[in-house]
């Protein structure tokens, strides 16, 4: 919840001064609170949440290295406290969220553009609305932009109990998708079942791509949604159909591949990043997933929740792997 701090001049957040690991992220109670220019809004924040690529960024091993000092964050919901002259889509009070914080999430206050930021519904909580941004504009990005997956078409979602995971396992239901999905342990199959795919494999269960393949029969699955490509990628291009896709949405390491298993099927290997997505392309996924909220088939699921001073800890479970769910920092 709110830290019901009243608006001042400094703020508490989360600072990295110098990259390396999780010991990094730095709580500090003395961190101006940043002032919007004219095309952005202050937004006091409720809930951030946490992402694989913030680890990435902290130890400095990710390609885009963020100026330092820096807050790490991008998909925060929370309340609009102030918004720049140029701003009118919103005011002073509005509940919004967001996946592209200026200034860093992991904080009391932040600062984003205001034609990045959008509106929250009354029937989504704020834990929902920071677990909205980053999962459900990457599985939309990977399953439509990307694999130009279509309604009927058989979609795998590889490791489907995390936070992009279920929201791929939503999106593909609603558009007509036959849905898959994977997970580790009995609850991640049964979030898994409960975000619309018509059927779970347990991925630590020795032989389940015989399983899948069984179920999918000689037609293979079309699109194949992949979280882990460095441990899965090689069997994923044995279980793919003619012309059949894999979407690259996670990669921790290196994976040998045989080529010839991408000929004959004609199958392609995708990578996807949202840093690579047009105006356009963000204008048409915003539009789908507010529809995808007034009817009711966007329903983000919260996991682990923590607060601000346990940004560190966050880093180190997100690693770990086996998601419940979108994990998130209450502020």
């Amino acid at each position: 919840m709110a830290s019901g701090r009243a608006p001042g001049s400094l703020m508490r957040a989360v600072r990295v001064t110098e990259f390396g690991g999780p010991s990094v992220l730095q709580l500090c109670a003395d961190v101006p609170i940043p002032k919007p220019a004219d095309n952005q809004v202050l937004i006091r924040v409720h809930a951030c949440g946490v992402n694989p690529v913030e680890t990435y960024m902290r130890s400095g091993t990710y390609a885009r290295k963020p100026n330092l000092p820096w807050t790490p964050g991008n998909d925060v919901a929370g309340v609009i406290e102030q918004v720049g002259q140029h701003v009118t889509a919103f005011k002073k009070g509005d509940r919004v969220f967001t996946c592209g914080t200026v200034s860093g999430g992991y904080a009391e206050y932040t600062v984003a553009a205001g034609d990045t930021v959008y509106p929250l519904p009354d029937g989504l909580s704020y834990k929902q609305g920071s677990a909205i941004g980053t999962p459900y504009f990457t599985a939309y990005r990977a399953l439509l932009q990307r694999a130009q997956a279509k309604p009927g078409e058989t979609v795998l979602v590889h490791g489907a109990s995390g936070g992009v995971g279920m929201a791929a396992c939503q999106i593909a239901r609603a558009l007509g998708m036959k849905v898959m999905g994977t997970a580790g342990t009995s609850e991640g199959l049964g979030l898994v079942k409960n975000s619309g795919a018509h059927r779970t494999f347990n991925h630590q269960q020795m032989g389940y791509t015989d399983l899948i393949e069984g179920y999918t029969g000689s037609g293979g699955v079309n699109v194949i949604i992949e979280m882990l490509s460095n441990v899965n990628l090689a069997r994923d291009l044995r279980l793919l159909s003619e012309a059949g896709r894999v979407v690259i949405v996670g990669c921790r390491g290196s994976i040998e591949i045989n080529p010839r298993d991408t000929m004959a099927k004609e199958s392609s290997i995708i990578g996807i990043s949202l840093s690579s997505a047009s105006k356009k392309d963000r204008q048409e996924t915003v539009a789908a997933l507010l529809a995808g909220m007034e009817v009711g088939w966007l329903r983000p699921v919260v996991g682990s929740e923590f607060p601000l001073d346990q940004a560190a800890l966050t880093h180190e479970l997100i690693m770990q792997g086996g998601a419940l769910g979108k994990m998130i920092l209450t502020i």
